[in-house]
């Protein structure tokens, strides 16, 4: 397994979190993920790289929804999508295959209220053919994210 998916790993495991990895085909789409998974595509967490002028943040939206730049300028100002280059440098991993955890990133983390509405989550854990199911609230326990009202 790949660095960041151990890291991931490592993480929950220490905080005892009851996960499940699941390894699949490559995905690259949130519908994608949904179906290959087969679970709803409101379970999926899209974690996403913005960046402002204070620097970068993450920002956590469900699967079935957008980040809404209008209501985010409220929490961090102005911001617009990272590059595929920056994702890379400051994650090491490709867009579409970013976890939820920016903590480990050293990233502030910004999570929409929503992603707490499924039962489960379900995330991409730093590949594309690898992902993770957990409690979102386990989830949201361990990257103390701002939680408000950034999706639409």
């Amino acid at each position: 397994m790949e660095p960041e998916v151990n890291a991931l790993k490592c993480l929950l495991e220490e905080n005892g979190v009851e996960h499940r990895v699941l390894t699949h085909e490559r995905v690259y789409t949130s519908e994608e993920a949904a179906r290959i998974r087969g679970v709803p595509l409101s379970s999926g967490v899209k974690a996403m790289i913005v960046k402002s002028k204070d620097g970068y943040a993450m920002i956590l939206v469900p699967g079935d929804r957008r980040i809404d730049f209008e209501k985010l300028k409220h929490a961090i100002g102005k911001a617009k999508l990272a590059s595929p280059e920056e994702v890379f440098r400051i994650t090491g991993c490709e867009v579409g295959s970013v976890h939820p955890f920016g903590n480990l990133f050293g990233l502030r983390v910004l999570m929409d209220r929503h992603v707490l509405d499924s039962e489960t989550v379900n995330f991409n854990a730093g590949m594309h053919e690898v992902s993770i199911n957990m409690n979102p609230r386990d989830m949201a326990n361990i990257i103390k994210p701002e939680i408000g009202d950034y999706a639409r």
